[in-house]
């Protein structure tokens, strides 16, 4: 073989290799990705069936339900527009209250309910992720200008 076949064959070898590993790290990447949906987005139907992703909002007033064991809670997560029931297992932060922000990271199950496998409780009294709060000022909230939630 001469050289120069030795050194095609080398750069073809790199150039495979290279393309295996950006296509592993791609998916890896797309399969890590998680986005944010309000509760009206997914009775829309614009939230992904099967995949993970994160649905925020208020916690519905009475109606967080301890079930069983006291680890399994119902709750409702709502945009003010629409409410969709959440179910987790686990221990909740100490930030979560009734009427508080929430975010909760899971998926969609086949009657409309989410199921979380990771409940996040809103951290600061003035901080709301912009998503969040744009969703909310769009369903009707009263809650001021998304600005205003914006980490100082």
């Amino acid at each position: 073989m001469k050289p120069r076949h030795k050194r095609l064959i080398l750069i073809l070898v790199g150039l495979a290799a290279i393309g295996v590993a950006a296509s592993l790290v791609l998916n890896a990447f797309r399969s890590n990705l998680v986005f944010f949906y309000t509760p009206t987005e997914i009775a829309e139907g614009k939230a992904p069936s099967g995949r993970a992703f994160r649905v925020g909002g208020l916690v519905t007033p009475g109606s967080v339900k301890r079930v069983g064991d006291g680890t399994s809670v119902v709750f409702e997560v709502t945009d003010n527009a629409r409410t969709i029931p959440v179910t987790y297992t686990g221990i909740l932060p100490d930030l979560f209250k009734e009427g508080k922000g929430v975010v909760a990271q899971g998926t969609v199950q086949s009657d409309g309910s989410f199921r979380a496998n990771e409940v996040l409780a809103k951290h600061d009294e003035n901080y709301m992720p912009p998503e969040a709060a744009e969703a909310l000022q769009r369903a009707g909230h009263p809650i001021g200008a998304p600005d205003q939630f914006k980490k100082q």
